[in-house]
């Protein structure tokens, strides 16, 4: 296997009870969230890791290289699928090294910002282990029509967190509601929270955040 990702790795207390790995968005890098944590009133410590993406040329910025979980072809909105499964390893990759240092899977959240978002959902999704929740911010479903092909219903019951801007332009609403009924036809739990913004997070986003992960860290 190869290396691991780079990451930055905080814990907001001693004895955390589980792990969120939170992947950021297109040219962002692992630095993006890790402000908010400080933020979050979580009821019990977490630890947090934030991976940084590979960087690539990306074809929607004009094959400009920047971090990113997978390329973007606005000419094939699917030609990233073979980058999104890569990228769905590494994280993986990360969640098995959280496993093999004591944390059950089952204690183990993915989150992620937009294309990070694609890639826990990805993951998450076809989990063979049941994990404790998945977080799918300002993002979308890849391949939505074809979801019921590679999911793993280990995760049918774990709790999904979507939320999104009202007024997102560079991934419109109705792309993130669209994935959400995808989700509901298999009968998976999303807890929908949309917000009056752009592409970005907001301050009653993040208290809702603090709140999803208490509710499933009890």
């Amino acid at each position: 296997m190869s290396e691991l990702l780079e990451c930055i790795e905080t814990a907001t207390g001693e004895n955390p009870a589980g792990t969120v790995i939170w992947m950021h968005g297109l040219g962002a890098d692992a630095t993006d969230f890790e402000p908010i944590v400080p933020m979050l009133a979580l009821d019990q410590p977490l630890r947090f890791v934030f991976p940084n993406a590979p960087v690539r040329p990306v074809t929607i910025n004009g094959g400009m290289e920047m971090r990113a979980w997978y390329d973007i072809d606005p000419g094939a909105p699917l030609a990233g699928a073979e980058d999104i499964d890569v990228s769905a390893g590494q994280i993986a990759a990360l969640v098995d090294r959280e496993v093999d240092n004591g944390v059950d899977a089952a204690n183990i959240t993915l989150a992620g910002f937009s294309q990070g978002g694609v890639i826990a959902m990805q993951l998450g999704l076809s989990f063979p282990k049941k994990l404790r929740g998945i977080m799918a911010l300002s993002t979308y479903l890849h391949d939505h029509e074809h979801l019921a092909e590679r999911v793993d219903f280990a995760n049918v019951e774990t709790s999904i967190f979507m939320a999104h801007g009202l007024s997102d332009p560079m991934i419109p609403i109705t792309r993130a509601i669209t994935s959400r009924e995808a989700l509901l036809a298999l009968n998976y739990s999303v807890e929908w929270h949309e917000y009056a913004m752009g592409h970005q997070v907001c301050p009653q986003e993040i208290a809702d955040i603090a709140q999803w992960l208490n509710s499933i860290y009890r």
